[in-house]
Order: structure tokens, then C-alpha cells, then sequence
């Protein structure tokens, strides 16, 4: 895996950590640190909410991409602030289409608290362990046979500021079976995107946000790339958020600037 590749698939973890939902205002700042086949990455993150929409900025060294989900549309945008194009995705069909590649019914997944506490953002985080397992193809609904996993401790600020917002939407977006990755990491590997779907509806579920967490991402398979993914395509990565503010978020930051060219994708 390309040192763009995995900063790709930080970015992408990144985007699906920190949302909300439609009824309040939320922004979530955050950093980042993650490694996987002998590199290294850092980054900064941002997610902004507002009825419906989400926004989220990764930074990466001088790079920073932005993705844009909005809820009722069913559309996601995708750009660097660097170029003047954006990508279009139709979330409907992305989601219709990786849902041939996972097995649903095989996932397993489970989200249990251990007891602990600790103090995160002058809040009291209530410690959880989390194990997602799903098996899936890699390269379409035909391709080779994969199992994906996700384990950490997760520590959860129950009540914090945003829950609500939280909560719900999660709750819509995974029942309109949405992914938060970007979309081209997605389709190479759908087992990690919705893994980290049902992962992130679990969290939201206990009534809280997650202000820390620890996160493992193994994948198996069958015959020598298999092997391979086995041997050397795992990641890490552990997130911590900075701050959570409830002030009002101009709505324009949640639209495509004017001027960019969009460009429709499949």
C-alpha cells in the first residue's frame, strides 16, 4: 500500500468517527494518529452538523479534503481545497451496489463496557470493548473472499454535548444503509466500510460520544493475496477529540463553493 493509499484510508476512517445529526448545530474537533505497513500518518480533523448535512475536513501535512454528506439528498461531495473540482457520489447506489459484496448476516458485532473510567475533556469517559467481524469480497461481488475486523477500547462521554444530534444521525444513515468512507476506498474494501457502520451505530446506541478510541482493523482471506493482507494490510489508529461545540454553523459551509466543477461519479 502507496503512502497516498493509506493516508486515503486514515482520512476515510476519519470521515465515519465524528458525525451528528439534524437537529442542532455540532462541531467536533479531533486529532488523529494512525500506522499500518511500516508508516506512519498524523492528522487533524473537523466535522461540522446542521439539519440533515455533515462536513468534515482532514488534514493531512498540507492537504486537506473535505467530504460532504447530505442525509435527505442522499449525496455526498468529495474535494481538495487545493483543486476547484469536486466529485459527486449518489449515496443511494453506492450503498445498493457495496451491499452485493457484504454479508450482512454473517456480521457479528459487539460493543460491551469493562468497568473503567477516564477523564477526557474535563468529562468522565466510561470505558467500552468493541469487536466487529464481517465477511466480505474484495473486488466486486464475484472477487476474492475476505473477513474484515475491528477491536479497541472506546471511551464514551455519556450525555456530552451534541449526544442527541448523535445519535440520530446515526440511527437514519445506517437505516438507509450509508457508508462515511470515501467512496473509492469503499468499493475496493466494503467489508471495512460497513464494519465501521454498524461499529459507529453500536457507539451511538450507548448514549454517548466517543471522546477517545483505539481501533484495530485486520483482514483476512483466501489464497496468496489473502496471506498477504493478512501479513501486512492492517492499520491502527487512535482518535481523541479535542472539543465539542453547540454554537451555530453557517449553512453555506455545507454547500460546494462557487466556481468548482462538479463531476458526477459511479
Amino acid at each position: 500500500m502507496t503512502r497516498n493509499m493509506l493516508r486515503l484510508v486514515l482520512a476515510s476512517l476519519v470521515s465515519v468517527t465524528l458525525t451528528s445529526s439534524a437537529f442542532a448545530d455540532v462541531t467536533i474537533k479531533s486529532t488523529v494518529s494512525g500506522k499500518g505497513m511500516g508508516m506512519g500518518g498524523t492528522m487533524t480533523s473537523v466535522t461540522y452538523l446542521k439539519a440533515g448535512k455533515m462536513r468534515n475536513e482532514t488534514t493531512v501535512g498540507d492537504t486537506t479534503r473535505v467530504s460532504i454528506f447530505d442525509l435527505d439528498a442522499q449525496k455526498m461531495y468529495a474535494f481538495d481545497l487545493k483543486k476547484k473540482e469536486a466529485d459527486v457520489y449518489d449515496m443511494q447506489k453506492l450503498s445498493e451496489d457495496m451491499a452485493k459484496s457484504v454479508q450482512i448476516s454473517d456480521m457479528k458485532a459487539t460493543l460491551k463496557a469493562n468497568g473503567q473510567t477516564k477523564p477526557l475533556g474535563g468529562k468522565t469517559a466510561a470505558g467500552y470493548d468493541m469487536d466487529v467481524s464481517i465477511p466480505a469480497t474484495m473486488g466486486g461481488e464475484k472477487g476474492m473472499k475476505m473477513t474484515v475486523s475491528l477491536s479497541g477500547p472506546v471511551w464514551i462521554v455519556k450525555g456530552a454535548p451534541g449526544t442527541q444530534e448523535y445519535m440520530a444521525f446515526y440511527k437514519n444513515a445506517v437505516e438507509k444503509g450509508w457508508f462515511f468512507s470515501d467512496p473509492r476506498q469503499a468499493k475496493a474494501q466494503p467489508g471495512q466500510a460497513k464494519a465501521m457502520a454498524e461499529m459507529y451505530r453500536q457507539i451511538a446506541a450507548t448514549g454517548g460520544i466517543p471522546y477517545e478510541q483505539d481501533m484495530n482493523i485486520k483482514m483476512a482471506g483466501e489464497g496468496q493475496m489473502g496471506a498477504m493482507l493478512a501479513k501486512v494490510g492492517n492499520v491502527s489508529m487512535t482518535t481523541t477529540v479535542t472539543s465539542v461545540e453547540t454554537t451555530a454553523i453557517a449553512a453555506d459551509l455545507f454547500a460546494v463553493p462557487a466556481g468548482y466543477k462538479l463531476k458526477e461519479q459511479k
